[in-house]
């Protein structure tokens, strides 16, 4: 069998136990979801997205301590993917757009996580989106965003979206950076394979992932920050430096 041939029959058979693993995701939630509060249905969210990267055979690494309570995550963004890991490397809600929810089951998986989801099309449901996430943080939750508010190649950070930083000077907590980062474990060099810009689809990256030989994700958490008077705008963009420097430096 040759090499290619061998990378499309380990993909189909990834697909298979990716597909199995959603089906399962689905039937938790219809059985058990109801009875949990919102810290268990985390803790379960995690467990799942775990499991759910091993089937995928992507060795998770996780460096530094995310916070446990009142933090608000701040990470790059490079693929559909990073939606799985920051579950599977911290018990945290999303906020994410809209459009997620439509993805088959796993939008539905997402909103029984706690996912919140905005429409990036109306500008005034930043300011609902906002209120909600400054409520989740002052009761104790970690949230997390993708201030780029739209995935690269991981080979450069885009500019950060200031806005939904707002909800962390509400709440008054601190903002803790995320850098992500996807390796070629056999090359020991950064991979594309996850990446999902441009005239990708989501079949098509998921594709090309899944016939990736061995891939890795680093999660870095890095030491949080308080606002310490700045407003959102200068607040992210120190928030970007530390960012670009741990992934790029």
């Amino acid at each position: 069998m040759s090499a290619r041939l061998r990378l499309k029959s380990v993909a189909l058979a990834r697909v298979v136990l990716a597909a199995w693993h959603i089906l399962m995701g689905g039937w938790e939630v219809w059985r058990h979801f109801g009875g949990l509060n919102s810290t268990q249905r985390l803790v379960r969210s995690q467990r799942w997205a775990q499991r759910f990267l091993a089937r995928l055979e992507i060795e998770l690494e996780i460096e530094g301590q995310p916070n446990e309570a009142q933090t608000l995550l701040v990470a790059n963004h490079i693929s559909w993917l990073d939606i799985l890991v920051l579950m599977a490397a911290s018990p945290c809600r999303l906020v994410s757009k809209s459009e997620v929810k439509a993805w088959p089951l796993i939008g539905h998986l997402a909103q029984a996580a706690g996912t919140l989801f905005i429409e990036r099309s109306q500008r005034r449901d930043a300011m609902r989106v906002v209120h909600d996430m400054a409520a989740a943080l002052r009761e104790g939750q970690v949230l997390a965003i993708f201030p780029e508010g739209t995935t690269s190649n991981g080979q450069a950070l885009l500019p950060f979206h200031a806005n939904l930083l707002q909800a962390a000077i509400s709440a008054n907590v601190p903002i803790q950076s995320v850098a992500i980062s996807y390796w070629d474990l056999p090359q020991r060099t950064r991979s594309l394979a996850p990446a999902y810009i441009g005239d990708d689809t989501l079949v098509t990256s998921l594709w090309r992932t899944l016939q990736a030989p061995r891939l890795g994700v680093k999660v870095s958490f890095l030491p949080p920050q308080t606002q310490q008077g700045r407003d959102r705008r200068a607040w992210a963009a120190d928030l970007h430096q530390q960012l670009a420097q741990h992934l790029y430096d």
